[in-house]
């Protein structure tokens, strides 16, 4: 029996809402219906227009205390010797050594980026250098060589005596392609006795 009931109260529920359907139903000659018109024709301000919805009445507002731009991950770094090595016990190459397509884009950041001081050989004989600037060490000396990863990446990105920093011209990931390729290119060369700090 009280199946019976539910099952004629469903079925009055879905013929009034075929009725409904059919009273609200879509006429061609009338504008839809707007419950909220607010969401539908939101007012629009230029970016540098004044805007009565903020405190200081401007439409650009600057991004919140901790906000992260869309694409880019801090390092938690400062630029200091302390962080420097710090950088080297803690970061790592994303990249692959043995990834033809990551040493292909490293090669071609080093030989925009790098060869003018560090010369193309890594040998710190580039042009400028044979203007008068002064040399930067060898990439390919023996301390060079035993420099982690992660501190390269640091003195790439926040510069370290003559050599400023890179981190406003190279993403984070062609910073790290171009020390795989200047690692290319310590395996090449023989090992160099002494060098420089670099």
């Amino acid at each position: 029996m009280m199946q019976r009931i539910l099952n004629v109260l469903l079925l009055l529920a879905f013929v009034g809402t075929l009725g409904l359907h059919w009273l609200v139903r879509s006429r061609p000659s009338e504008p839809n219906r707007e419950f909220i018109p607010e969401m539908v024709r939101t007012a629009r301000y230029n970016a540098y227009s004044a805007n009565p919805n903020f405190p200081d009445g401007k439409t650009l507002q600057p991004p919140e205390a901790g906000s992260i731009p869309r694409g880019y991950l801090p390092a938690h770094l400062r630029a200091t010797p302390e962080d420097a090595i710090r950088a080297g016990d803690t970061l790592e190459n994303p990249f692959a050594a043995n990834d033809a397509a990551v040493l292909s884009r490293g090669k071609m950041v080093f030989l925009n980026f790098c060869v003018p001081c560090h010369g193309r050989a890594g040998k710190g004989d580039g042009l400028v250098v044979q203007r008068g600037y002064p040399a930067p060490p060898s990439l390919l000396a023996d301390h060079a060589r035993k420099i982690k990863d992660g501190q390269i990446f640091h003195i790439l990105s926040y510069g370290q005596k003559n050599m400023p920093s890179y981190a406003a011209q190279l993403s984070r990931e062609d910073r790290w392609r171009a020390i795989l390729y200047v690692r290319s290119l310590q395996n090449q060369a023989p090992t160099a006795a002494g060098g420089g700090q670099p």
